[in-house]
């Protein structure tokens, strides 16, 4: 079960964004596992992809689009990563786009492909040609739940978020939806995510919106270490708001990015509460630093660390897990003297030792508990840096090892 996490009742329509679903038999034949996502023309759309060198065909094909024209859809199928399958894999990828452009009346480079699911497996090409009649024909504004529920795998709950906001005197809408529950350490991004917004943003100036939150939310997860191929993130800006934001030192586009930030972060915690087997939502916060770089380090390995998630899982005050992990991360750059560590509230290191004031007891009531923040002082500096991550369980396991099955 998730970690207090919810899946949204609703998500809010974004005027320029249409949505649909249906099941191509790709991932189960119970359940939508496709969805198609219109964009309104002079649309901005920036996007970030994994930096795996498996990257998948899907976005070896998005990138090349992206850079080649402005998209007017997006075809997202979940059960199949289309990722390991060479020259096959990606003309099936373009094939994917020369179709669903005949479709619909754009052209195939309007068109980015996303996939997600088992690697090393060809696409079924028949039952995805045989869906685009179906999802032209149900196209709504109001489809976000529904593709957020489309876009899963291991994922047990849809995973998306809605904001109305006041930008001048305009209201205006950001909905994202994001899916991921295992592969999860995200060297861009996460899994798949795609957030829209009415707000009218210039498209350089919206990758640099893009790359400012994915960089402090979807970059700083982790649920097992492993980056996937075929990771995404798309933010798209369609400007029927009539706010339009065409320079950086209009004050709107400050506000606007707070914003954002905001709803990527929700999207990529979320990910972590419904971490594969998670029992327990983790944030590894990293001070005292005398750079972020190492901060940052320190914190991912706390958070990847096997011995670190199973004794969170065991709810196992086992500090010694924790200060093996800061001491082997740079351990040239530290001063185990100098570290303090807390597991919430209570100390259980002081000055690179037990603290005084520790026990067993109040060592095991932070852990017992389902949110956790183990935060850790260098005492040399004054960077800062956190990870959110998630426990490693027995379900975890179960779910990897009969993935294929």
């Amino acid at each position: 079960m998730p970690v207090s996490l919810k899946e949204p009742v609703e998500l809010s329509a974004v005027a320029g964004v249409r949505l649909a679903t249906c099941n191509a038999s790709i991932y189960d034949n119970n359940r939508d596992d496709i969805s198609l996502i219109e964009i309104s023309e002079n649309s901005s759309c920036a996007a970030v992809f994994t930096k795996n060198a498996f990257c998948a065909a899907p976005v070896v094909v998005a990138k090349k689009h992206l850079s080649q024209n402005t998209p007017l859809y997006c075809l997202i199928n979940a059960g199949n990563a289309n990722a390991g399958t060479g020259d096959r894999g990606h003309n099936d990828a373009l094939l994917c786009c020369q179709l669903l452009a005949t479709q619909l009346g754009c052209q195939p480079d309007q068109v980015l492909p996303f996939s997600t699911g088992v690697i090393g497996e060809y696409l079924p090409m028949e039952n995805i040609k045989e869906s685009f009649p179906i999802l032209q024909a149900t196209l709504s504004d109001n489809n976000w739940l529904a593709s957020a529920h489309a876009i899963r795998t291991t994922d047990t709950v849809a995973k998306g978020v809605s904001k109305s906001i006041l930008l001048g005197n305009k209201a205006v809408q950001i909905t994202g939806i994001a899916k991921g529950s295992g592969m999860i350490r995200p060297d861009m991004a996460t899994m798949l995510a795609y957030i829209a917004t009415d707000a009218g943003v210039d498209s350089n100036l919206l990758n640099k919106v893009l790359n400012k939150a994915v960089e402090r939310s979807f970059n700083r997860i982790c649920v097992d270490g492993d980056t996937s191929t075929n990771d995404a993130c798309l933010l798209i800006a369609t400007g029927k708001s009539e706010i339009k934001i065409e320079n950086e030192n209009d004050p709107l586009l400050i506000y606007l990015q707070n914003e954002i930030d905001s709803v990527c972060m929700e999207l990529a915690q979320m990910i972590i509460r419904d971490g594969e087997g998670a029992t327990k939502f983790v944030s590894v916060i990293v001070q005292g630093g005398s750079s972020a770089v190492l901060c940052q380090d320190i914190a991912y390995d706390i958070a990847t660390s096997p011995l670190v998630k199973t004794a969170l899982f065991a709810s196992d005050p086992n500090w010694g897990r924790i200060i093996a992990a800061v001491g082997r991360s740079r351990a040239a750059q530290i001063d185990a003297e100098k570290i303090s560590i807390y597991l919430d509230e209570v100390c259980i290191v002081e000055n690179g030792e037990k603290a005084e004031s520790y026990t067993e007891k109040a060592g095991q009531d932070v852990m017992s508990r389902e949110e956790i923040v183990i935060r850790i002082d260098l005492g040399q500096g004054q960077c800062s840096e956190t990870v959110w991550t998630c426990d490693l369980s027995h379900d975890y396991i179960k779910i990897n090892a009969e993935y294929r099955s």
